[in-house]
């Protein structure tokens, strides 16, 4: 058995099982079922899901967009300086994080483009900076024509053009995460469009994934580790939908950590799941 320590969950992961790249059809991911009856394991295609997913059962999709929140420039010395956006604060000024945050103390500009700079305002407790963005255009203009897509820690190779789409979910709508919630990556539209008609139902949450999702667990009592927040949206109509679902002992499945945790956040006392944000 696994213990209560850190520690006890170090595992080494070969570097060159890592898979760098997309594969070309989303559906062909692996994907291992686990029987929790019996303990059985079988080994299948993502795109087998439709097999799995009984109809009635319901679906639950986080539906936000990663935002392209890393801003590669130079300081005044010529010297490279990275900002990755993690919140919009106000209609000038972000909360971020900053590399080297040694060298980027308050009054610091990083010149981004030739029509975006950053300014460094304030540091804040955990250590994040306050920024303002100076721009002739809107901020989501300047951060989608500058900004670069932030692929997670294990990928290490820079982002591409292709990675605009592809670390997206096909459903992705509503902008605001540094990451994308990576197990709805493997859905094409063709595979929800079969779920759907084979009597599957789907609804919506947006969970915005924050800076936590990059930063590693370094106290040895996890209890000890200071989470970021995240912000979180769960309609009424999916509140609704999970009620109706549960009431007459359906499943719901929701698709990711992300999903999860919007709705454990949304849930009462006796486990019922609230329409909140």
């Amino acid at each position: 058995m696994r213990g209560d320590r850190t520690s006890d969950y170090d595992f080494a992961l070969p570097p060159e099982l890592i898979a760098q790249q997309p594969l070309g059809e989303r559906t062909a991911s692996r994907l291992m079922v686990v029987r929790r009856a019996s303990g059985a394991i079988e080994h299948r295609t993502f795109g087998e899901i439709v097999d799995l997913i009984p109809a009635g059962d319901l679906l639950v999709l986080n539906t936000t967009r990663v935002l392209k929140a890393r801003l590669l420039g130079t300081r005044r010395s010529g010297a490279p300086a990275e900002i990755l956006l993690l919140k919009r604060l106000d209609d000038q000024t972000w909360e971020a994080m900053v590399s080297p945050g040694g060298k980027l103390r308050p009054g610091r500009t990083v010149e981004v483009g030739p029509e975006l700079s950053v300014e460094i305002l304030e540091t804040t407790e955990r250590r994040t900076r306050v920024v303002r963005l100076i721009t002739p255009l809107p901020h989501a203009e300047a951060i989608d024509k500058y900004g670069h897509v932030p692929l997670p820690p294990y990928i290490s190779r820079p982002d591409t053009a292709a990675d605009a789409s592809r670390y997206q979910t096909v459903y992705a709508d509503e902008s605001g995460s540094v990451a994308a919630p990576t197990a709805g990556l493997h859905f094409s539209r063709d595979l929800l469009d079969d779920l759907g008609r084979r009597g599957v139902r789907r609804a919506d949450v947006v969970l915005h994934v924050g800076a936590g999702t990059f930063k590693p667990v370094d106290a040895d009592d996890p209890a000890e580790h200071v989470m970021h927040e995240e912000s979180y949206a769960v309609p009424a109509a999916t509140a609704d939908a999970v009620a109706e679902v549960r009431a007459r002992n359906g499943h719901v499945w929701a698709v990711g950590t992300t999903s999860v945790r919007a709705l454990e956040s949304a849930s009462d006392d006796a486990g019922r799941v609230r329409a909140a944000t």
